[in-house]
């Protein structure tokens, strides 16, 4: 926390979705908060909710009561057009299956989001050649997703995640299509980011190994949540 204030605030947090005339509950009067710098597992069975509470957590959505408020700005007060250029400027994406552009280089697909700014290309390049060296892959930047495993897919991935410099990075199953050794490579990556760029990192998982390597994990079950636990590193 800083000045008192958390990062991270979310207060009384309901989300429900509707299927014709049916309403389903899915997030229930959610209430804490997150510091900067925190790496956070959120875990829970399917269903419960974990995936809707970062899409919110992300701006990618919006709660049906409660506030979220991010360094000190409420997101949910938010235009549409306002929250979009908030993500662009504070939230990299990690998802389960990649989202990498087949006809794209490595490079290139690092340098996507960077288009949207006003970087030089010359910027560009040197920020794509940092982010693909932090994840080992400098020598693959020429590559296409199809010449990569699925290990080196994911932390291309990464790379273009935090490449724009984003305060926070959100991963939903970052690890699920992974085999062990890549998923350990993948969250030994994320341990760095977190630890040596103070990358906020927030993780669905269902992974108990992967939420071990979280500095806090937090349970959802039916909409609420229940135990947390620091975890010692």
């Amino acid at each position: 926390m800083e000045n008192g204030k958390p990062f991270i605030d979310i207060k009384n947090v309901c989300k429900s979705y509707r299927r014709g005339s049916l309403v389903i509950p899915v997030l229930g009067n959610i209430s804490f908060d997150i510091r900067r710098g925190e790496f956070l597992a959120l875990m829970g069975p399917s269903g419960s909710g974990k995936s809707t509470l970062l899409n919110l957590i992300a701006g990618i959505d919006k709660p049906d009561r409660g506030t979220i408020t991010i360094d000190g700005i409420d997101i949910t007060k938010l235009s549409e057009t306002e929250l979009a250029h908030w993500r662009a400027a504070n939230v990299g994406f990690i998802f389960q299956f990649y989202n990498l552009i087949p006809v794209l280089t490595a490079f290139e697909n690092v340098e996507l989001p960077l288009l949207l700014t006003s970087l030089s290309k010359k910027q560009r390049q040197e920020h794509v050649a940092f982010a693909l060296k932090m994840v080992n892959l400098d020598d693959r930047m020429d590559h296409y997703p199809g010449q990569l495993s699925g290990g080196q897919q994911q932390l291309v991935a990464i790379a273009r995640a935090f490449v724009t410099d984003p305060a926070i990075l959100v991963a939903d199953e970052p690890t699920g299509d992974l085999d062990r050794v890549s998923a350990d490579e993948v969250l030994s990556l994320m341990g760095r980011l977190n630890s040596e760029l103070g990358k906020t990192i927030i993780m669905v998982t269902h992974d108990p190994r992967a939420a071990q390597k979280a500095r806090l994990i937090k349970q959802l079950e039916k909409g609420q949540m229940n135990a947390k636990c620091q975890v010692d590193i």
